[in-house]
This record gives structure tokens, sequence and C-alpha cells, in this order.
């Protein structure tokens, strides 16, 4: 505590005239204890109620708070007038703190405090005393309640619930607008003098802004604050008691005040003119480039909207505005063209979406730029004259007639020669070609409109220097129609006529197709081939026609079928006809007209034959040709067909045996170790494709030693079998694994004879022996047969 508090606390406690007076005496007076004080009150009852004068009586006792003495700190003194100084009254305390916080001394009555006391802890305390005799234990007097209630000092400084604030205000708001409010509470006691009444100041944060001493409310101090010279500011506030005097208790707070933004600054474009350049063959839509007007706004004040407002180029480029970037995109709106303009001009205007009518005088929120184009050229592939091509042409035209011709053009400067050609896969049937340098399309073969109507084509135009450049259209075919069908019947009719069928009588309605399609519809008409006596054609004139007949009576018996041409023509140019042949079945009908039969099986019934007769014979023949082929079968089976028929009878012939050799895994097949040891040589065996009529008995030839050649052993197994007389004449054929030398004769086959140039000589045929000499023969009488 400074010392100018506690002169402060020293004067307000001497100018108090009971803090002069802590002993409060309470005298008895002359009278009894028990006396009327007063008039006289009636009770109900009718008896008088008397006051009683007490021997003492109590004020308040009043405490400084925060005694800082060594000593306990004095209260106040408790007195009765029946204290005689003798020591036989005893003073007892009671209530809050009593004995603790407040004592008492039994024999004087005076009150103590035994440790500092905080007003902000406790205002007040209530006590009761009371006197009693320390002999009998008697109260002398009645027990009283006081209070003792603690005086403030200014022992609490003002403090605030934040220790920082943050407030925000609008910038180039008016002095005196309203920011914040700050509030500090101190502790002490209101109600007593200036230790609780706060005085607020600024400290820091001049001279922008100013705050209210009495309410703490903070203001701006300057006019037309600009956030965007600067945006944050920090105000350090002083609450101080005492009314703001010398001595009294201070606490300070922070407030961070940010000014927001409004809109008073209009976008600026950094340039006056931009520059953009754009190929030409650019789609439409593409992006080619951006604009961008700058504001020192922030957030909805900053938001910018593009537009074209003039130029030559209104109609080319179109712009929008992307919200994200707040920048201008410029797009193409219609194809250019290099060669047509390469220059286009455009005015740009960026406007604010959202402008403060308060801030008008700073306007106007917008800005202009222009923005020049230039257009860059490209080799362009050709462009074809339209879009698509419609030809037509009638079906009858002749081969290599032009139905048609498709134009193209480079675009470019250059303007490159073009070449042109079909898609073949829209052409699968080359129907259809075209002239290379030109563009015009004629027909490769026939055309016939009923296979197909419509022809859909792809034309291609390249350029010659540089093929890929290439552009492809549409080529509608249409094929007309020409009158080189003839009409038909529309179905198969199925027609009878009854055997007891009346003259006019009509058994049939016809009717026609033509797979043409004349302008006018189609108009057929029906007649006769030629005249028949049996029957007749009636027109309708509808398209359709009657049959009718023209007799009386039929006979299955007589003529069973009918056969009737009739003549279908239309009325197109040329005309066509054709003639379509009815069958008319002659069939026993009931007596209305209603068909029974018309089968060979009712011709046989009056023969006298039934249908189970007829089953039965067939039944029969069929058995019988089963019989005959079991027969003839069996019969071939046994019968035997020698491979020679007769010795004249020498030709080549082709033996199958149908027996296949099982391969590698067949030991039964011949072995050529067989060559190699002819000791192991096995009894000949029989042959087995033929059967023997003679069984001759095999010769046993001798064994050849083990060192014999393989040829000597080939040798003499020819020998043997020229000379065995049981060996058929029949080629073979023996592997042998041994080739031998070549053969004297050569080939013998004839194929080769016809293309030799000379004539030969086949006398040698007769010196190899007796079995070649039929070949001798023949071929020896050709040659004479030849020269004569």
């Amino acid at each position: 505590m400074t010392i100018y508090q506690f002169l402060l606390l020293f004067l307000l406690w001497v100018c108090l005239p009971h803090f002069c007076s802590p002993e409060i005496m309470f005298r008895r007076t002359s009278m009894p204890q028990k006396r009327i004080l007063g008039a006289r009150v009636p009770r109900s009852d009718g008896k008088i109620l008397h006051r009683q004068k007490r021997g003492w009586m109590w004020n308040q006792f009043f405490l400084l708070e925060e005694y800082t003495g060594s000593d306990y700190q004095y209260v106040g003194k408790l007195h009765s007038d029946q204290d005689k100084g003798d020591g036989s009254l005893k003073y007892i305390l009671s209530g809050d703190g009593a004995g603790t916080l407040f004592i008492i001394d039994e024999k004087t009555g005076d009150i103590h405090a035994t440790r500092r006391i905080d007003r902000e802890e406790k205002a007040f305390y209530t006590l009761r005393a009371q006197a009693i005799n320390r002999r009998t234990l008697r109260p002398v007097e009645p027990e009283s309640e006081f209070v003792i209630k603690i005086h403030d000092i200014n022992d609490n400084e003002p403090t605030f619930p934040e220790e920082i604030y943050t407030a925000s205000v609008p910038e180039m708001s008016v002095v005196g607008t309203s920011v914040v409010q700050v509030t500090a509470t101190d502790a002490d006691d209101p109600s007593y003098g200036n230790s609780a009444r706060v005085i607020y100041s600024i400290l820091q944060g001049q001279p922008y802004f100013s705050v209210e001493p009495e309410t703490g409310i903070i203001r701006t101090a300057l006019p037309n604050m600009n956030r965007e010279n600067r945006e944050q500011y920090q105000v350090v506030i002083q609450a101080k008691d005492m009314g703001g005097q010398m001595g009294g208790l201070s606490g300070t707070t922070t407030v961070n005040i940010t000014l927001t933004d409004v809109n008073d600054n209009p976008p600026r474009f950094p340039q006056n003119t931009i520059h953009l350049r754009v190929l030409e063959s650019s789609p439409v839509g593409t992006s080619i480039g951006s604009v961008k007007a700058t504001d020192a706004d922030t957030g909805e004040n900053a938001e910018v909207e593009y537009r074209i407002i003039d130029g030559d180029g209104t109609d080319m480029f179109d712009i929008r505005t992307e919200k994200d970037t707040q920048e201008g995109i410029i797009t193409v709106k219609k194809p250019l063209d290099y060669e047509s303009r390469r220059l286009y001009t455009l005015k740009v205007e960026a406007e604010n979406t959202h402008v403060d009518p308060r801030f008008y005088y700073l306007g106007p929120f917008k800005d202009t730029a222009i923005v020049k184009i230039s257009i860059e050229d490209v080799d362009e592939p050709p462009v074809f004259s339209r879009s698509s091509y419609l030809f037509e042409v009638h079906e009858d035209i002749e081969v290599g007639t032009i139905i048609g011709t498709v134009m193209a053009r480079d675009p470019d400067s250059t303007s490159s020669p073009i070449r042109f050609s079909l898609d073949r896969h829209t052409d699968l049937d080359r129907i259809f070609n075209i002239y290379s340098g030109n563009g015009s399309l004629y027909t490769s073969k026939p055309l016939d409109r009923e296979l197909s109507q419509w022809h859909n084509l792809t034309v291609i135009a390249a350029e010659i220097n540089n093929p890929k450049e290439m552009t492809r259209v549409a080529v509608f075919v249409r094929i007309l129609d020409v009158n080189d069908n003839a009409p038909q019947f529309a179905v198969f009719y199925d027609t009878f006529v009854c055997e007891n069928a009346r003259p006019g009588q009509l058994i049939q309605t016809i009717s026609a197709v033509d797979k043409d399609d004349p302008l006018g519809g189609q108009k057929f008409f029906f007649s006769l081939a030629a005249v028949n006596p049996n029957f007749t054609v009636q027109d309708n004139e509808d398209n359709t026609a009657r049959i009718l007949t023209r007799k009386n009576g039929f006979s299955r018996h007589e003529i069973s079928t009918y056969l009737l041409p009739v003549v279908i023509s239309d009325n197109d140019y040329p005309i066509q006809s054709s003639t379509g042949t009815l069958t008319i079945r002659v069939c026993a009908c009931d007596s209305q007209g209603n068909m029974q039969s018309c089968s060979a099986e009712a011709l046989l019934l009056p023969a006298g034959l039934s249908t189970g007769a007829l089953v039965a014979i067939l039944l029969c023949i069929i058995i019988l040709l089963v019989i005959v082929v079991l027969f003839a079968a069996l019969k071939r089976q046994r019968k035997k067909e020698p491979l020679i028929l007769s010795k004249e009878d020498i030709r080549d012939n082709i033996v199958s045996y149908n027996d296949e050799g099982g391969g590698e895994e067949d030991t039964q097949a011949f072995d050529i170790g067989t060559l190699r040891n002819p000791a192991a040589i096995e009894e000949k065996k029989l042959r087995r494709d033929i059967i023997p009529e003679t069984l001759f008995i095999p010769r046993r030839t001798p064994t050849a030693p083990d060192n014999t050649d393989v040829r000597d052993f080939i040798n003499e197994r020819l020998k043997e079998h020229d000379l065995d007389p049981t060996a058929p004449p029949y080629d073979s054929l023996a592997t042998y694994a041994y080739e031998g030398n070549d053969s004297i004769a050569e080939s013998l086959s004839s194929l080769e004879s016809g293309t030799t140039d000379g004539d030969q000589n086949y006398d040698y045929l007769r010196e190899w022996g007796p079995r070649f000499n039929k070949l001798a023969e023949m071929y020896g009488g050709g040659e004479s047969d030849k020269d004569s």
C-alpha cells in the first residue's frame, strides 16, 4: 500500500464519528428492569401490554479491511450497566467467526480480530453477545445480535475479462464510428468512495482511435482511413479506478482492430492495349487468351464482369468471366479465315459487380482496354463447296455415265491442287468411281433400284502437295425407278375346280406385285395368253382378277390337272408383262362346293383296291429287294477274282491290301536283319491275298554262310523267283535298303514316250527273258503298224 493510500484511509477514519467511540455503553436506569415505556396498548383479551426496557443497546461495529499491524485489530467493546467492575460478569460471543476470527475478553468485553479481513471475501459478519453471572451462569442480560461491517479500501485494480480483444470497422468510416466497447470490473465496494469508479483512457492507437472515458466505447478518430494503405491497428486501453485520480489503481487491455474492405477502388487494366494471336484453324469455343483488370479491393468488392462493347470482331469473338481468377477469357465465336481477315480489334470493358452507392463519387467503377487479335495462317485442308451432296440418277443409265461432280478448293493463299478419291468402305461393291482431277462421279457397274435405292458415299479431297490435309464430304446417290420389272403373281396359288362346277363359277381370285415403284402407283391388267375353252379371266380393275369356269362339269378320270397361262401387264412405260401359269386340279366336292379329295387314291378306289392292300404290296416289294441285295453281297464275298485274268491281259494293276503298317512298334513286319543274317530266314510262307488252286511244296534253299555279301544274297533270291513256277506274275515292291547299280533298261514308263522326237527301238525287251515277251510284241508290233 502506497503512502497516499495510507493517508487517505487515515483521513477517512478520523472523519467518521463512530470510529472515534468504539466502546458502546449500556447504562441502567433508575427504574426497575421491567418498566413500562410509552402508552398502554390494549389487547384483544382486555389485558394491557407493557414494553420492557433493555439494560443495553447495540449499534454496528465497523472494521477496516486489510489490517497490517502486528497485534490483533481492535473491533469494539461490549459493556453492561450491571457490570460493576468486580469481575462477576462474563461476556460470551457466538456467531460468524466467533472464537476464531473474532475473540472477546470475558471480563472486559473487548472484541478483537485475529487476522486480516478481506472485504471482497465477506462484507459483514453477524454475531450474538450475552452477559452471564460468572457464579450462577445465569444471563443478566438477554442475548442480543449485532453486525460487524467491513469497510472497503482501494486494494483491487480494474480488470478486463479479455486480455486481447479483436474488432473490425469498415474502411473510409466517418469520425466517431463505434468500433467496440471494452468494460473493466473493480472488486472494491462501488457504494463506498471512488474505489470502484473506473475511468477509461487510450495509451496507444492515437490519433486513429479514441475511447469514451465513462463507457469504454472505442471510436474512430480520423476520417477516410484506407484499408489499402494500412489494414491492422493495435490499440491499448487503460481502466483506472478512483475516478482516474492520482493514486488510483489501473489495468490495461489490447484491442486489435482491422479495417474491413469496402468497394472504394475501381478496376484498372494494367495496359491500354493488349495483343493476342490465334491460329485460323482454331475451332469454335477455343480460348485464345485472357485479360485481367486489377482491383485493390478484396472479396466481392473486387469481383469484375468483362464484356465486349465495341470493335470489328464482336461477331467473331466472345468473352466470359472466370470467377476464380477474375479474368476475362476471350474465345472464338465463329470460324476464322486468315485469307479473309488477318487482324481484329476489340474494346473490352471491366466493371465491378458490387458498387457501394456511398462511393459513387470515387467512380466510375469500370475501365476499358483495346484488344488486338492477329490471325495466323495454317495449312488448311480443302473445303468443299457444300456440306453434303445429293445426286439423283435413273437406274437404267449406262456404265461410265457421270452422275454428278463435287467441288473443293484449297483455302490457303498457295491454292494447292486437289485430288479426289472415294472412301471404299462406303462403296464395297465398287459400283461408283470418281475422276481424281475434277471430282466427277460416274458408274462402274449397272445400277438396280430394286437392290438398293440409296447409296451413301464419302468423297475425300486431299492436297496433292500435302496429302495429310484432307477433307471428307457425304454424297447421297438416289436411284430413280425405271419400269424394268414385269409384274408377277403375288403368291403361289393352289387352285382347284369341282367336278360338278357350272359355267361362270368363281374358282380363284388372283393378284400381282411389281418390284417397280411408278409415280402414279401400280396398275395391272390380267388376260389369258390364248382362248381357253375351260376357263376365263375377268379383270376386276383393282389389280385383281377372277378365274371363272366356262363349261359345265369336269372329270378327274379324263383330265386331273389343267394349266392356265395368265398374262399380267403394267401401265408404265415401257410396258412390262409376264405370263404366270395357274395349276388347276380337278377335285371331288360336296353339294356346297367344298373339296373332298383330289389324290390318286380316289382314282384307284373304283378298281377295288383298298389302302391296306396297297400297303401290303409295297411291303412285299421292299422285302424282295432286301433279299436280293443280301444274296448279291454274299455271292460277291465268296467269289474269287484273280489279279490277272489271262496272259493276254497285261496292264498295270493296282492291288489294294488295305493293310496299314504298325509303325516302329510292329515287330511282325519285314526285318532287314534277315538280309544281314540269311540263316535266320524262316520257311517260305504262302501268300494270303489269293487262294492257290494247287499247293506246291516250297523248295528250301540252302543258307548262305555268314560272310555272304548282301548283293549275292539278293541275286540268288531273284534267280529263285524267276525259276519258281508257283510265283504269280504280279508287281511287288520290296525294300532291301540296298539300291544296287543303275538299270541298263532305264525307265520303262510309257508316259514320256510321246515327248521324244525320234522313234525308239524296243528290241532289247526280247533279251530280258520270257516275262517281257509280251511287251516286246506290243511295242514291236506298234512300230510295224506305224510303218505300214
